[in-house]
């Protein structure tokens, strides 16, 4: 652990005892450290905190700090530390506690003789070292996690090392709060949802659904070119396909489960879309010769994720996922590798998002994984040859691997130097060997194919989320769901703007879709011009023509871009969209 997470993990400490100044009879969840900074799960019993009561927790946190208290480690038996949540009385210490084992030794972090805390550490010899910090935000969080369990008040609290780093981290958390895509979205008529419908389950309008479509479509035809070939399958399956799979033992509690009432089987929502991928690829005789087999879908999936951790696009219960499988021979996997790596570069640098960093994602020692080791040693090896042959800039991380395979994730900076991660490329021997997959090599025998599951969006929705922030909602011209608005001067110009909508209808778009069609609309409404480029700011709309008799009278069209505005002569007008996109 370096000296930035060992302070931010022993200022939850310093909340912990500043709220139980404040607070007597608060009683203490967990408090760790977490990227930029540190949370504690709280339980204040009847009293209801809100944001407006961060500014005295965090005065007195100063007050502690200034103090220069040492943080010392000591080490008890279970016996010991029961005792010591007993006689404070902290009973999700006591839950802790109770779950180690009866030989099990125990550390306590006593920070000087103000406040002990139940912990693994490590932290900071005192609190001298402690940097620049703030307490940002209060929300809610279930005990453990399990919506069963009891609601505790969550503080969370960021830290770095200069005031400098973090007046610029609040700085891009307030650009980030203005380009939230809940709150964009609502504006620009994108997305809503409904209770009737139910949460985590997305409604897209018709301006949110042509973003969408486009996206996917842009997706699935770099992987056309590649040779991918379009699959289609059913949204509900029987659950022995997951219990073959291994997804129903290591997901089977975030399936959505139907019941037929007329064969009386048991049927689940699929949660994703490799075993139908290989029930396509079994469903007749495979040679050398036909690999590698690929199969690209653009597929709505389901997932019962938990109410409280549900957050607008980010995290929904209906995901689609524009994936693609390749069945290979291992001699193969380099090649299809670095076609997919050439797929992620490319639509990422058209979507404004070219800084990348990939993450080699690996198994730890934990029990949670499929297969066998040596197959995974293997496959961990070809994940980073690849990640060198294709100059990628990359890191490697233990635990992050899917339960069958290695990956490769991609994580994409975006506009104000957030990283989400998004596309990823998985290696796979697991699942080819629990569904029997096999193909006839060129000496007559039987071999198992390897998959390569990828997506290039990722879920699509969770993309649009990144990339409506991303783009602040100002969309690039081919994937604007409205790219032009004709806005009239007066009631005079009817004919002439006839003469602008004929060309637009007679646009089309080469990049990056072939065959897309211009998108416009016509605002010839009663209210002044000013109100309609209002509207049309509002909007965001890239290109918005402003028409009056003057225009008319020299054939011209008046052209308002976000970074200025262009008089362009009418017969030049399809070249100079086409030059837009």
């Amino acid at each position: 652990m370096d000296n930035l997470e060992k302070m931010r993990h022993t200022l939850s400490h310093v909340l912990a005892a500043a709220v139980l100044a404040l607070y007597p009879d608060a009683k203490f969840g967990i408090g760790p450290a977490v990227d930029n900074g540190f949370y504690y799960d709280i339980d204040f019993g009847d009293t209801k905190l809100s944001d407006t009561d961060l500014a005295k927790i965090e005065k007195k946190m100063r007050g502690i700090i200034s103090r220069k208290l040492p943080m010392t480690k000591r080490l008890s038996t279970k016996s010991e530390a029961l005792d010591w949540a007993r006689d404070h009385q902290q009973k999700y210490k006591i839950e802790l506690i109770e779950e180690l084992p009866e030989d099990a030794e125990i550390s306590f972090y006593d920070m000087g003789d103000l406040f002990t805390d139940l912990c693994k550490g490590p932290h900071l010899k005192d609190l001298g070292q402690i940097g620049a910090f703030k307490l940002i935000r209060i929300a809610g969080a279930y005990w453990r996690g399990d919506e069963k369990r009891e609601m505790l008040t969550r503080i969370y609290g960021v830290a770095f090392n200069t005031e400098d780093e973090l007046a610029a981290y609040v700085k891009q958390q307030e650009e980030a709060k203005a380009r939230d895509h809940r709150k964009l979205g609502k504006e620009l008529d994108l997305f809503c949802f409904s209770d009737l419908v139910g949460a985590g389950l997305p409604l897209f309008t018709p301006r949110g659904t042509e973003l969408r479509e486009l996206m996917a479509n842009y997706s699935l035809s770099l992987r056309g070119r590649e040779g991918f070939k379009k699959v289609w399958t059913p949204h509900i399956t029987k659950t022995d396909l997951y219990k073959t799979s291994g997804h129903y033992a290591k997901f089977g509690d975030e399936l959505f489960m139907v019941h037929s009432q007329v064969s009386g089987e048991d049927f689940a929502m699929k949660p994703m879309n490799c075993p139908h991928h290989a029930q396509i690829f079994a469903s007749r005789p495979r040679t050398y010769r036909d690999m590698p087999v690929r199969y690209m879908e653009a597929t709505t999936d389901y997932r019962d994720e938990k109410t409280g951790e549900l957050g607008g696009l980010s995290r929904v219960r209906s995901l689609t996922q524009d994936d693609s499988h390749v069945f290979c021979m291992t001699t193969q996997i380099k090649d299809e590798v670095k076609r997919l790596v050439g797929i992620v570069k490319e639509l990422y640098g058209t979507v404004g998002m070219q800084k990348l960093r990939a993450r080699l994602s690996y198994r730890s020692d934990e029990d949670k994984y499929l297969g066998d080791k040596k197959l995974w040693a293997m496959a961990q090896d070809q994940i980073k040859q690849a990640a060198i042959d294709n100059d990628l800039d990359y890191f490697e991380q233990e635990g992050e691997a899917a339960f069958y395979g290695p990956k490769i994730d991609f994580m994409a900076e975006d506009a104000i130097g957030r990283e989400h991660q998004l596309a990823t490329i998985q290696l796979d021997f697991v699942q080819p060997e629990r569904f029997g997959l096999e193909f006839t090599n060129s000496e007559g025998k039987k071999e198992r194919p390897v998959m390569i599951h990828h997506a290039t969006l990722g879920s699509i929705e969770r993309f649009l989320s990144v990339f409506i922030e991303h783009t602040g909602g100002w969309f690039p011209f081919w994937c604007a769901p409205e790219q032009v608005r004709i806005v009239t001067v007066n009631d005079k110009v009817g004919k002439y703007v006839a003469e602008i909508t004929k060309i637009l209808d007679d646009v089309i778009l080469e990049k990056p879709l072939k065959h897309n069609e211009l998108r416009y609309t016509v605002d010839d409404s009663a209210d002044s011009l000013g109100k309609k480029i209002k509207r049309a700011t509002e909007m965001k709309i890239p290109a918005v023509m402003v028409v009056g008799p003057k225009d008319a009278e020299e054939k011209i069209v008046s052209i308002r871009l976000r970074d200025g505005e262009e008089k362009i002569k009418l017969n030049k007008l399809t070249a100079y969209l086409k030059k837009l996109s």
